[in-house]
């Protein structure tokens, strides 16, 4: 092979490299500018899901209470317990802390506070029986009242009904017309947790 043969051949394979190297970064260029629209995309997505969350959740849990809290005083007063006003999504805060009460039933001389699961497990009824303590705290208001806490909830996980019914809570579930009902037994004892306050 003489000189002048294998210069073309390197001057063409130099021009092959410098195309395909050419080729490779318009290839990146668009790969980048698919990626960052792809990323764009997804974060839209993201947003939009998240917002979509927050909405069912929300409203999910407004439904929920206002399935329990259609005729809830009447069950409570069967029980000899004094409430006639309803509230949903109370809410206080103090010192930088806050409480939210998912119903919050009151009378004169008593209050039924209760927190509202779709499926109730016994860790939310743990963490329920401590919030209740601080009850007071944030709502100064009802101090010397009678307080009785209650969960209500669609599902029963781990039988964290009868944990709640011997920790002194009231259960409330949905009946068969879709009411709600109280599912401990007439001779319950519920626990006034005023005392602790």
């Amino acid at each position: 092979m003489d000189d002048t043969r294998f210069e073309r051949m390197v001057e063409e394979i130099w021009e092959l490299f410098k195309e395909t190297d050419k080729k490779f970064k318009e290839t990146d260029r668009k790969i980048d500018r698919i990626s960052k629209d792809l990323e764009k995309r997804f974060k839209e997505t993201d947003k939009n899901l998240t917002r979509l969350e927050r909405l069912f959740t929300g409203q999910w849990g407004r439904l929920m209470e206002s399935l329990f809290e259609a005729g809830i005083t009447k069950l409570f007063q069967e029980r000899g317990i004094e409430v006639w006003n309803v509230a949903q999504r109370v809410r206080s805060e103090r010192d930088g802390r806050g409480m939210e009460i998912d119903l919050l039933l009151s009378g004169e001389r008593d209050v039924v506070v209760v927190e509202v699961k779709t499926t109730l497990k016994v860790e939310d009824v743990r963490e329920f029986l401590e919030d209740i303590k601080s009850f007071t705290v944030f709502f100064p208001q009802y101090k010397g009242s009678h307080l009785y806490g209650a969960v209500a909830c669609l599902r029963v996980e781990e039988e964290s009904d009868r944990f709640s019914y011997r920790q002194g809570l009231f259960v409330l579930k949905v009946g068969k017309e879709g009411l709600c009902t109280i599912a401990n037994d007439p001779s319950f004892k519920p626990k006034d947790f005023s005392i602790e306050q």
